[in-house]
């Protein structure tokens, strides 16, 4: 059974000084699971985490990352404008984009971030709009097909269809790009790929090193350039279900250290850096969104109303996600009722939980639900009038901090035009 990262007792001193709902993330959660990452691939000397900054976006939880070691990965020109203003520059950043606007490629080079190229035809867009080609420059690598790896040990089948993907270079193009970049000046060359998205499997990652590795090594033979890192991407998932194993990041990395050691070390390629970009296992776990039971409702179904609404967090309205939920207080209780848990909007899909079996919920009771530290209020808007709701820090003395204010409807008429 999941647990929250705080008590009943706690929680409601929070919601004396914050009215419900509001995201609450767990500092002390974070950095021990951002160190646990780091000690997992200490064996790389130059190992670097970019943590993707689309998943939780507030600048707070980025200086927390950036004082543990972390970079970030930018994919638009605000997540690259609130990273600079967070301190972070040259190789603490990482830019991987597609469909890219060149103002985005141009802040990009004079922040000296690592530019991850999604398509060869950005090669010369880029040198148009810079006026030249980094000298260390990144490629994403898509192979096309379906990625799977059958049923893991841990009992869950891993696959995902990059096929599909609007993302990323064929192999050909792979070459030709290097190549390419070559020619106009790059001397250190990365390679990048995303293959499959929120797996719970220790397996993964390690599998996916042992392609891009064996790519890496056919490159450098076919195209005589420097590779100097290669980054895994995300795609190291986080258990929403209870049921569901968490990932052993330890075992994760020395999955991939011997991937390492079996195919790049012996190609003379014992050099190159490993780079992540997690976001949703770096943070998903040390957020809740907590929000109020309101009202019930007994027609065809049992209801339960609550403050929060997909405007908070959309997942389980548009992917069907499951997000675990606990009614604080009510842990040990029978989960002998039914009950679809809704918010307000006028959308039928905005449900948290469908059919879910809970404890019996009486109007006023506080509910948290589990994992919305990222994807969550990033994924956020303001459809209905519903406004995004505050996020708060509980630091790691046990006190609160305001990260985020709640919006007001001001905000929300601030950018319409009037007369």
């Amino acid at each position: 059974m999941k647990k929250p990262f705080v008590t009943l007792e706690r929680l409601q001193e929070i919601v004396r000084e914050h009215p419900t709902p509001f995201h609450l993330y767990d500092e002390r959660g974070i950095r021990e699971n951002a160190r646990a990452l780091l000690q997992a691939f200490a064996w790389n000397p130059g190992f670097k985490e970019y943590f993707a900054v689309k998943a939780t976006p507030n600048p707070q939880i980025l200086k927390i990352l950036r004082e543990e070691g972390c970079g970030v990965d930018c994919s638009s020109l605000t997540e690259l404008m609130m990273s600079q203003r967070c301190g972070f520059a040259g190789g603490e950043v990482m830019f991987s984009s597609n469909d890219t606007p060149a103002e985005e490629f141009s802040l990009a080079a004079k922040l000296g971030a690592t530019i991850n190229l999604d398509d060869i035809t950005h090669i010369d867009f880029l040198k148009d709009t810079i006026g030249y080609i980094p000298k260390k420059i990144s490629c994403r690598y898509n192979p096309g097909g379906t990625f799977t790896l059958g049923e893991s040990k841990e009992g869950f089948q891993v696959m995902d269809n990059p096929g599909q993907a609007k993302y990323g270079m064929t192999r050909p193009q792979m070459a030709q790009a290097f190549t390419r970049l070559k020619e106009l000046g790059a001397e250190e060359f990365g390679i990048h790929a995303f293959l499959a998205s929120n797996t719970i499997s220790n397996e993964y990652y390690p599998a996916l090193a042992a392609i891009l590795f064996q790519t890496a090594v056919e490159l450098k033979e076919e195209t005589g350039v420097h590779i100097t890192f290669i980054n895994l991407s995300g795609g190291v998932g986080v258990p929403y279900r209870p049921e569901q194993p968490a990932n052993d990041i330890a075992a994760i990395g020395q999955g991939v250290r011997k991937a390492y050691e079996e195919i790049l070390v012996p190609a003379g390629m014992g050099d190159v850096s490993i780079c992540t970009e997690l976001g949703r296992f770096m943070l998903a776990p040390y957020g809740h969104l907590v929000t109020r039971a309101l009202h019930h409702k007994h027609t065809h179904k049992e209801y339960v109303g609550v403050d929060a609404c997909a405007a908070n967090l959309m997942r389980p309205a548009i992917y069907g996600a499951y997000h675990h939920i606990t009614v604080m207080g009510k842990e040990e209780a029978p989960h002998d009722h039914m009950y679809d848990v809704t918010g307000a909007l006028c959308e039928n899909c905005d449900k948290f939980a469908v059919d879910r079996m809970l404890p019996e919920i009486n109007t006023g009771d506080l509910l948290v639900i589990h994992d919305t530290g990222a994807h969550g209020h990033a994924m956020g808007y303001q459809y209905n009038g519903r406004l995004r709701s505050a996020e708060i820090l509980l630091q790691m003395d046990g006190s609160t901090r305001l990260i985020r204010r709640a919006e007001t409807p001001e905000d929300y008429f601030a950018t319409a035009v009037w007369d």
